[in-house]
């Protein structure tokens, strides 16, 4: 299965398919039109749809969803989406909001898909906003994503800006590819709630030889930084393709087993 390549497609905002040997998964799903979007106390403006509708993406396998309370994350098209596949694995605060095919994973523990050749999940820690923020943003999630032998494959940030507990994601694994949750998301106040440029490079710091494909950084209002601010800090300080955003309805096709980073004349 190692061998296997891993197709990577970015459906918008956070959202994004990811198919290994015949398993298919997606993330945070958001397939609503463009609009305003109420959230909690905020209201969110969508300025791009979806690369691909529910029927083009078709049915999956399971769902990863780093959170359930905000509309940029998981919106009244993606819960309905949500509620067609085999299992939503996500934070226990949403598994207890959602039920029905809905699973919660606390930090560290895992989740086996498709039997004894399949994947295994595990969630990660997450933190969305400075220190205090899960008192008022609520708990997150991310995801590492393993080979049915138990190599690191791709590490799902989710929400979340970089701190202590991403850097124990990359002491303890050791991704191909890292899915980045990025944007310097601001609604309230001063303070990034999502990976902004600095966190990204710190990523690549220590996630060394990983490939950080940004997601989630365009289609909002509420996105400070995009993909030409990640390029131009990329640039300078990361190593050549390290760090790419990902382009809507964009098949990307990696072979996990290289350790050259992938070249892609659409990613940006």
């Amino acid at each position: 299965m190692d061998a296997a390549p891993v197709e990577i497609t970015l459906i918008g905002g956070p959202t994004v398919m990811i198919e290994i040997a015949g398993i298919r998964l997606v993330t945070d799903p958001t397939f609503d039109p463009p609009g305003p979007h109420p959230s909690g106390a905020v209201k969110l403006e969508k300025t791009e749809g979806p690369a691909l509708s529910t029927e083009e993406v078709g049915p999956v396998d399971a769902v990863l969803l780093s959170h359930d309370q905000h509309a940029d994350n998981f919106d009244q098209a993606g819960r309905r989406f949500a509620e067609n596949a085999k299992v939503v694995l996500t934070t226990d605060a949403a598994n207890r909001r959602l039920g029905g095919n809905s699973v919660g994973l606390k930090p560290w523990r895992s989740y086996r898909l498709g039997g004894r050749n399949g994947l295994t999940v595990v969630a990660t820690p997450a933190r969305h906003g400075p220190p205090g923020a899960e008192r008022t943003l609520g708990d997150v999630t991310g995801f590492v994503i393993q080979s049915a032998a138990k190599k690191d494959l791709i590490y799902v940030t989710g929400d979340t800006v970089f701190y202590d507990g991403v850097a124990e994601v990359a002491r303890r694994y050791k991704p191909d590819v890292v899915i980045a949750f990025a944007g310097a998301a601001r609604t309230r106040g001063p303070f990034n709630l999502t990976m902004g440029n600095n966190d990204l490079l710190e990523l690549a710091s220590v996630f060394r030889g990983a490939r950080i494909m940004t997601v989630h950084n365009r289609g909002w209002k509420h996105f400070t930084e995009g993909p030409d601010s990640v390029a131009a800090a990329a640039e300078i300080f990361a190593p050549q393709g390290q760090v790419q955003s990902l382009v809507p309805g964009r098949k990307l096709v990696l072979s996990v087993d290289s350790g050259t980073p992938p070249s892609d004349p659409h990613a940006n």
